[in-house]
């Protein structure tokens, strides 16, 4: 949707796809599919059908390399001559991928996957990065302070349930670190997020918040009022809470994995998000640093939606150039 918001500078019209109305090839230009999954195999299936020219976001990651992919489709491949109807999760990724006319990864790391590991060439893959809000540049701090009474906290925004966002041990790490810490974000319940709940509740220094609407003032003023903000994930491309975080003048604090350093550079400390040790140190390390305002001004230079749009729509142009 921020995408879309930015491309009538660019003039091209956007249109959200609607299922329950009627569709036709004649329907729009490029079709741009976000996500490449067993969720979205069937309408890529459909829209290529139909030869509408499509591109797509893939949003895919795996910590698992290019070579093991290769290896994970060509068993898949063997495993569909033995009986119809046998798919993998990588299958029905490449087999997306290979019907567009554009892939548009968010990161090289993820480009690098979809060449190497899924096989589409590299003429048809163009990075466009992940974008951020301009309005978390301009957040106001005292929002936050003044209903929770917190400042220069340690802060994380995400969903509380998701393993891979590594909620669980994140809480672990500060539990031995001196410093007030918010967690915000949605409790997902079951075993992960009921876990997440107990283990928060054992530490007073640590505020477990559920959920606050992503367009409200109140968490843009909590990545203002923060002092340093930690997304110990798995892996994240890039995480966009990150770049929100960054963009309000947080220091950040993240996982190496996922194309993180493409965004954040020299900028950010990373720390490995099995490793408690590591995530409370490095905590701890951003703690004693001083805040500065390269990596705000580097995520307003690089990575404001506006900036995506644009990338965006030059990517569509060279579709349409060729189709």
């Amino acid at each position: 949707r921020n995408t879309m918001k930015h491309m009538d500078a660019h003039s091209i019209e956007v249109k959200l796809f609607d299922p329950w109305s009627p569709f036709t090839k004649h329907d729009c230009d490029i079709f741009h599919l976000f996500a490449a999954n067993i969720g979205t195999y069937h309408l890529a299936r459909e829209i290529h059908a139909l030869n509408i020219p499509l591109v797509v976001s893939p949003i895919i990651f795996s910590n698992h390399s290019a070579a093991f992919i290769r290896r994970a489709l060509s068993a898949g491949r063997l495993l569909q001559k033995v009986g119809r109807g046998l798919w993998s999760d990588y299958g029905l990724t490449a087999e997306i991928c290979s019907w567009a006319k554009k892939v548009l990864p968010n990161t090289r790391a993820e480009a690098d996957l979809v060449g190497e590991g899924f096989g589409v060439s590299g003429k048809k893959i163009t990075v466009i990065p992940n974008g951020v809000d301009e309005r978390f540049y301009r957040a106001d701090a005292s929002l936050f302070k003044k209903k929770y009474g917190l400042e220069d906290f340690i802060l994380n925004v995400g969903h509380i349930g998701h393993t891979r966002k590594n909620v669980l041990t994140l809480i672990r790490a500060l539990a031995t670190i001196d410093h007030p810490a918010v967690i915000i974000g949605r409790i997902i319940k079951g075993e992960y997020g009921d876990a997440c709940v107990r283990e928060a509740a054992k530490h007073k220094h640590i505020l477990l918040i559920d959920g606050l609407d992503h367009n409200s003032d109140m968490l843009a003023s909590a990545y203002a009022a923060c002092n340093v903000f930690v997304l110990p994930s798995q892996f994240e491309t890039p995480g966009i809470a990150a770049l929100e975080a960054g963009l309000a003048g947080a220091k950040v604090v993240i996982t190496p994995y996922g194309g993180t350093r493409e965004y954040f550079g020299e900028m950010a400390t990373y720390v490995e998000p099995d490793s408690i040790d590591s995530i409370r140190s490095g905590i701890e390390r951003s703690l004693q640093q001083t805040k500065g305002t390269s990596l705000r001004e580097h995520i307003r230079r690089e990575y404001l939606w506006q900036h995506v749009a644009a990338k965006t729509a030059a990517a569509y142009r060279e579709v349409l150039s060729v189709s």
